[in-house]
């Protein structure tokens, strides 16, 4: 884990522990006009401020930058955190299945194009399983999620699956991400078929 220490008034650091994407952290960074340069990479990073008094933490952990990059509605930002055969399972038919890189960027960019106010409240972990608690909302509706993620021997994401309630945000979600992925029925297809 890498740190970026801004110096100032001493006792009043702060921890922001969601930035760990480098542009998420440069933006950060650029909202607040730090009073020097500064450079960010993931898992080196440097900094050298006159006033602030903050620290920014840059975590390597593929569920954190799963939290980051989702919340944020990054996809690009999350798509390398999944192993190469990475798969998602329907929260809305537990037969289908979407595999591959190529079909959960597909699936991602409906979804998370399709939710609002997206925050991750709870995570439970043990390494190789971890649970996410998160809400969101689909229009006027609030939808909540319970999803279990589970990694991969190299610790990137290997299986998602999403179980989420209320009724009411799940049909809503189901009319307007289906909507989205009707338009690509080849993926569809992918996911409906037995490996």
């Amino acid at each position: 884990m890498a740190t970026i220490q801004r110096r100032g008034r001493p006792g009043r650091a702060r921890v922001l522990r969601h930035a760990c994407d480098r542009r998420l952290v440069s933006a950060r960074l650029q909202k607040d006009r730090p009073t020097r340069e500064h450079a960010v990479a993931v898992g080196q990073a440097k900094s050298s401020f006159s006033t602030w008094d903050e620290t920014i933490v840059v975590v390597h952990d593929a569920i954190e930058r799963f939290r980051v990059a989702s919340q944020a509605g990054d996809v690009g930002g999350f798509m390398s955190e999944l192993a190469v055969d990475a798969e998602l399972v329907s929260p809305i038919s537990g037969r289908m299945v979407f595999r591959g890189q190529g079909d959960l960027r597909v699936l991602f960019d409906a979804v998370y194009g399709s939710l609002t106010g997206l925050t991750w409240k709870d995570e439970v972990t043990d390494g190789k399983v971890a649970l996410l608690c998160g809400e969101a909302r689909v229009g006027p509706f609030k939808l909540g999620d319970a999803m279990v993620v589970e990694l991969a021997p190299d610790g990137r994401i290997q299986r998602i699956r999403p179980h989420l309630r209320p009724l009411l945000g799940l049909v809503a979600f189901a009319v307007v991400v289906g909507a989205k992925m009707a338009l690509h029925p080849a993926v569809l297809v992918r996911a409906l078929r037995r490996p």
